[in-house]
């Protein structure tokens, strides 16, 4: 196996196949494991994307998984580590980007390293230091009300300092805006005053090739999926689409939502004005006799004698139906039951014939990733800027799509099926 030029470590699985998707798209041989990989590749790729489901356990624990990432990636030989975490920045003053990224920092030897959670496709821009989504600051979207991360501040300098033991720097737009040559003077300039990590303000995907140029010998970069565009450049490769084909689908079609964000809801809500079958999983129900849980099972079996979908089971809820149910079952119950509940359902759905599978939400993706015992996925066609549709071999071929929650159009939840059905071989 030849020596791999990007290895990554994503906090989460759809951000894992967000960050594979936009190195395929700019030209890289991309495969994405789930998990750290026991052997070796069978396969030669440019870069390897070990999805873990560490953005919200105890920060020592993703600490401990990501430097065992880091350990097998070194063995294959990548020339540059890639620290992918949420666009939205999802984390809490315990962790867990600040901490990983500064065990990464130490395991690596590194002197300085970059953050930049920036993806102008998705509305993800950083300015003065503050982390906008589409038009309003971070603090005033609707991530202030995530139940699990909810984000107050929007000033990244203030946020990754409050988790990171060392001062935190910031590369504003002024340095940004002249290019390559400014962003690595600047970086030069805070390395001698000690600073090991800094925030990059980043308006445009031009800004994102020119940090690219500028971070090329940087052993670590950390950042969201964004700055992926301007990585594949430093090794020769131009983008293309090329490595996106994937096999013809076949199977009935579903859709398992469990993200309470506001874009998912809106996709919900939009699904079934369409006229498609849904069923509503309700927690409390679950948490007084997991026996209903065969309920939306039957009910699925029942709809595929009809057509083969798409039909959705989703636990998706606006926020104050959220919060009425953390008080009557604490914040940590709540969603360890809807993630088990999602994981049996994904195996069910397998087991009845799905072949086409849509997950929403990244805890929800990678309790369904992991029960189906998915290890490795193909990275396929875009369907929305940061989700594409996948392809699993084993144990089951499934085509499969991992959606964060914030992510995908309004129609996404019909739209997708279309850019399957158009861009496979």
């Amino acid at each position: 196996m030849k020596p791999i030029l990007l290895g990554c470590i994503a906090d989460d699985f759809t951000g894992a196949t967000d960050l594979a998707n936009n190195l395929v798209r700019a030209g890289m041989r991309v495969i994405q494991t789930v998990g750290v990989p026991e052997g070796d590749l069978e396969i030669d790729v440019d870069a390897v994307v070990i999805a873990l489901k560490s953005r919200t356990i105890a920060p020592e624990v993703a600490v401990e998984q990501s430097l065992k990432a880091l350990a097998w990636l070194k063995k294959c030989g990548a020339h540059q580590i890639y620290f992918k975490y949420c666009s939205t920045f999802d984390s809490t003053d315990q962790g867990n980007i600040g901490p990983v990224t500064h065990a990464l920092m130490q395991a690596m030897s590194a002197s300085f390293t970059v953050v930049t959670p920036a993806f102008p496709d998705n509305g993800r821009t950083i300015f003065k230091g503050h982390l906008f989504v589409g038009d309003v600051l971070l603090s005033d979207s609707s991530m202030r009300n995530h139940p699990l991360t909810p984000m107050s501040d929007s000033n990244l300098v203030r946020l990754m300092q409050a988790q990171y033991p060392d001062p935190v720097g910031l590369i504003d737009y002024k340095v940004v805006s002249k290019g390559s040559v400014a962003i690595k003077e600047r970086i030069t300039e805070l390395t001698r005053q000690g600073i090991k990590a800094a925030v990059v303000d980043a308006l445009s995907n031009t800004d994102l090739v020119e940090l690219g140029l500028a971070v090329k010998d940087l052993p670590l970069v950390t950042a969201g999926s964004g700055l992926a565009i301007g990585l594949p450049q430093n090794f020769g490769l131009k983008p293309s689409l090329s490595q996106t084909h994937l096999p013809s689908p076949y199977g009935h079609r579903a859709i398992l939502s469990g993200s309470c964000s506001e874009m998912t809801l809106k996709q919900v809500e939009h699904f079934k004005k369409q006229g498609h079958p849904f069923f509503a999983l309700d927690p409390m129900e679950l948490s007084r006799d997991w026996s209903y849980l065969d309920q939306a099972v039957q009910w699925a079996r029942s709809e595929f004698t009809k057509s083969e979908g798409p039909v959705l089971i989703y636990s998706t809820s606006a926020p104050e139906q959220v919060r009425s149910v953390q008080r009557e079952l604490s914040v940590g119950q709540a969603g360890e039951l809807v993630e088990k509940a999602m994981g049996e359902l994904a195996r069910a759905l397998i087991q009845m014939g799905v072949g086409q599978l849509l997950v929403a939400g990244g805890e929800t993706s990678g309790v369904c990733v992991q029960s189906l015992k998915i290890t490795q996925l193909q990275i396929g066609p875009q369907i929305d800027p940061g989700v594409p549709w996948c392809f699993a071999r084993t144990p089951s071929s499934l085509h499969l799509a991992l959606k964060s929650g914030n992510f995908g159009r309004e129609d996404f939840f019909s739209y997708a099926w279309s850019v399957l059905d158009q861009q496979t071989v």
